[in-house]
């Protein structure tokens, strides 16, 4: 048995297929090799079934995963197969579907050039919500003043316009997660103060909700997992005028928030389906057992690790030339590099010239010998710094003074070595902020 992406939740559920009696393998760079020797085909590690948790969204080269992800679905019975998680990552293509199966989802509209998006933003209303087709965790999502033109894409993604619903009090929406059809349980997911979005990792407040969710909203999410056909899948839905529309589907949905509303993990419910598909069988009643715990601590069979140094992060100069990317468009800056600051900051004008994301939140920023911070707004913003994109929450402030409309904190820089003496400016001369 095994998963294919590396996270907690693949340990749980490798965990909970060994405490249901099986053996677990975990795929990994370590341990994958696949020969063809006179038309013999071998595979390593011996395998009978694989729990598929490709987590596309965030690769810099998915091509390749989707590649070896069909390898092994040629070969082996798998859940969540490569097609339907596709489908899944790409937010349009989900809607899309769904709507085709008279699935209510929210109206939006994918334009690929910038006169027809703008065409249509209008029906809308005055405020939309703006998305990259691909993203995770709730990046690449604002809402945005429809009286402004907006971008078909941010940075190198496609963006699309989703109708944006309100709702009286605090904004929230529901997580359904459902495995081969049953649902494993629900939570009502809470955005935090000034923000709307209600991810977990935005410090989203979660709300059991697995006894309170009408049979309606529970049908929604298992005709729509059904549709995309995923094995398993985290439904995110909201309600609107009596009728529960389907916002997201996360087939590599976590599984730590829904534990905490509930009580309950999914893991063991994917692990027993995993052990059925390969032929074997399991005790209805030990899988609930094991639901009641997430244990998802370093399993018995990860890999071996090999004795050869780490993957070196990439470098990024003290000067570096990068993509900024808003609701209205992306410019080519320098940005000066700052280990010293917690988060990236970015010139108002500039926030302004490609439309940040809205206000998020007032926050307070000590720097030098100052004793009381400076109050800055904070806004999403997209940097792409060579081939890869950050979505981060950037302060907003006056840098026209500066040299450089854009400062990289730890939020970006955390991901790279940083070579003081490399600099993408060619003035060595020119002076210091």
């Amino acid at each position: 048995m095994s998963g294919l992406h590396s996270s907690k939740e693949t340990k749980a559920i490798l965990n909970a297929i060994e405490a249901l009696g099986y053996d677990a393998e975990w795929l990994r760079r370590e341990n994958i090799a696949v020969s063809i020797t006179d038309g013999e085909l071998t595979v390593e590690p011996d395998i009978d079934v694989i729990a598929n948790r490709l987590l596309l969204s965030t690769s810099t080269h998915p091509a390749d995963e989707i590649g070896l992800a069909r390898l092994f679905e040629n070969l082996y019975p798998m859940l969540n197969r490569p097609a339907p998680v596709t489908t899944a990552m790409h937010k349009f293509a989900t809607a899309a579907a769904l709507a085709d199966a008279d699935i209510p989802v929210p109206d939006a509209l994918l334009a690929l050039s910038s006169e027809r998006l703008n065409t249509g933003r209008e029906r809308f209303g005055e405020q939309g919500v703006y998305k990259t087709a691909i993203g995770t965790h709730g990046g690449g999502a604002w809402v945005v003043d429809l009286a402004e033109p907006v971008n078909p894409r941010v940075g190198d993604r496609q963006a699309f316009l989703q109708q944006f619903i309100e709702r009286d009090g605090r904004p929230r929406d529901t997580r359904v997660y459902v495995v081969d059809g049953e649902h494993i349980g629900s939570m009502y997911r809470y955005a935090p103060d000034g923000e709307w979005r209600t991810n977990v990792s935005f410090g989203g407040k979660v709300e059991d909700a697995t006894d309170d969710l009408p049979a309606a909203a529970v049908e929604t999410a298992r005709r729509a997992a059904d549709v995309i056909d995923l094995d398993y899948a985290g439904v995110d839905l909201i309600e609107t005028d009596g009728e529960w529309q389907v916002l997201e589907i996360n087939p590599t949905a976590g599984f730590r928030g829904l534990f905490k509303a509930t009580g309950r993990s999914p893991a063991p419910y994917i692990a027993a389906l995993a052990v059925e598909r390969g032929g074997g069988s399991v005790d209805p009643d030990r899988v609930a057992e094991l639901a009641e715990t997430l244990d998802d601590s370093k399993p018995a069979c990860m890999p071996r690790q090999p004795s050869l140094e780490p993957n070196e992060p990439a470098v990024i100069g003290y000067i570096e030339e990068v993509v900024v990317s808003g609701t209205r468009g992306s410019r080519l800056v320098m940005a000066k590099s700052d280990t010293g600051a917690t988060r990236t900051s970015i010139d108002s004008h500039l926030a302004t010239d490609i439309g940040s994301g809205p206000i998020k939140d007032i926050i307070t920023v000590r720097s030098g010998s100052l004793k009381q911070g400076k109050s800055r707004p904070v806004v999403d913003i997209v940097v792409g710094v060579g081939g890869t994109q950050h979505t981060v929450t950037a302060s907003v402030e006056d840098r026209s003074h500066m040299d450089f409309p854009l400062l990289l904190g730890r939020d970006i820089l955390e991901h790279y070595h940083v070579d003081v003496t490399r600099r993408a400016d060619s003035a060595d001369d020119r002076p210091e902020e």
